[in-house]
């Protein structure tokens, strides 16, 4: 179980001051607008740098265990998400997804993955793709809210978005910052299989023009399980030339999903 869980926290890519400014959800009242005017403020803010280069210092937890690791990562949006996870100054984990692939290798059981996108969704709980994944660690929507109409209100300081007419399998509801239009929430549930993935996003901090999540928790629940990542970033750097080494280790083990 343990690679398991050095896996998990090396995914979050995940992601958080020098000179940053931190900001929160307003709690002043807010206008009521239309979703279409809401979904056009959120593309209008977009992540717009190409590559991001930060330390998260993250926390672990489910109902047997608790870690707290640091991880370094890089990214190069849409081409590639690097992390290198460490547990008190020692190097433990490192993972490279890019769109068609994942992999990974940890140094406690000598166990490596090489594999496809299945495996973070076992971990998550929901199918979720490369450009689905990069958006959540960025506080930006899973899915694209241009392929649906959404109903829109006002809850909990933000703005509520959820489709009018909701998937088969899945329900989706957004909760989007009045001020930057960033998320403040995002939640899938998944109707069949009593599962949900929550991503809050409860600081964003201002860093070369962009509104960047500072504190991310991301919580699967799964039936007799929830898994809870508590992620802050720290450094944050855009648009540097980076590198992304990756070599799986000789005599190292090779695991599956049915494995972990």
């Amino acid at each position: 179980m343990m690679k398991k869980h050095f896996l998990f926290l090396g995914l979050p890519v995940l992601l958080l001051f020098s000179s940053c400014k931190t900001t929160k959800s307003t709690s002043t009242s807010i206008r009521a607008i239309s979703s279409k005017k809401v979904i056009r403020a959120h593309h209008k803010a977009h992540f717009s740098k190409n590559t991001i280069q930060a330390k998260i210092k993250t926390r672990y937890e489910d109902a047997k265990i608790s870690h707290n690791l640091t991880i370094k990562l890089r990214v190069k949006k849409d081409e590639v998400i690097w992390m290198s996870a460490s547990f008190l100054g020692l190097p433990v984990a490192k993972v490279k997804i890019t769109p068609t692939s994942v992999q990974y290798y940890e140094k406690i059981r000598k166990t490596y993955f090489d594999g496809d996108f299945s495996l973070i969704n076992d971990f998550l709980g929901s199918d979720l793709n490369f450009q689905q994944f990069q958006n959540l660690l960025i506080g930006q929507s899973i899915f694209n809210l241009n392929d649906g109409r959404f109903n829109s209100s006002i809850n909990e300081q933000s703005y509520l978005l959820n489709p009018k007419n909701q998937a088969e399998l899945f329900e989706i509801f957004y909760w989007i910052n009045p001020k930057h239009y960033k998320l403040n929430k995002q939640e899938l549930k998944n109707k069949t299989a009593d599962q949900r993935l929550s991503i809050t996003y409860f600081k964003y901090q201002k860093i070369s023009n962009e509104y960047f999540p500072k504190n991310i928790e991301i919580e699967a629940f799964q039936p007799k399980e929830t898994t809870r990542v508590k992620m802050e970033y720290r450094n944050v750097e855009f648009d540097k030339k980076l590198r992304f080494p990756f070599k799986i280790p000789a005599g190292y083990k090779k695991t599956n999903i049915g494995g972990l």
